[in-house]
């Protein structure tokens, strides 16, 4: 099997360390033979990143929330990482949530989480394809744009 620490290495991508958490809750959690992480906001050194502004998301800033849905998934890998050990005891990602807040009439989550889709599929190649759901929401925590969870295999599947 290919070592996701170097696939990781390779991109370029540097996994933040961990926030700690703002509630009474873990930012990942073992069980079995599962990882599951709490949603994971486009946060960068602390800070919420929202290019564009904050709030919702329509059309027009569809490409921008796909960017904060990378971001998300960066925070939430490092999140799987820091539960597992080492990216390399992950075996394949099993599924990905994307909460994204929408405007009214807004229908393209599926395109906004694409780009966290895309982060894993860089990082875990074939064993990043994973099931998904994209959901629109009439708000998340701090005005974010999206939301991200991640659940993952360790050990063999």
């Amino acid at each position: 099997m290919a070592s996701f620490e170097a696939s990781l290495a390779l991109s370029g991508i540097v996994l933040p360390e961990v926030a700690a958490p703002a509630g009474l809750y873990q930012p990942a959690l073992r069980v079995g033979g599962l990882i599951y992480t709490s949603g994971q906001l486009p946060l960068v050194e602390g800070r919420l990143i929202e290019p564009g502004g904050t709030g919702r998301v329509s059309v027009e800033r569809q490409e921008m929330a796909s960017g904060a849905a990378r971001i998300a998934a960066i925070n939430a890998v490092a999140a799987l990482r820091a539960a597992a050990g080492s990216l390399d005891q992950i075996s394949r990602i099993v599924k990905l949530a994307v909460f994204v807040s929408s405007e009214p009439g807004f229908t393209n989550q599926h395109l906004v989480a694409n780009g966290a889709s895309a982060l894993l599929a860089e990082i875990f190649g074939e064993n990043g394809r994973h099931v998904r759901s994209a959901i629109g929401v009439a708000a998340l925590p701090l005005d974010a744009s999206v939301e991200v969870e991640l659940v993952a295999a360790i050990g063999s599947c």
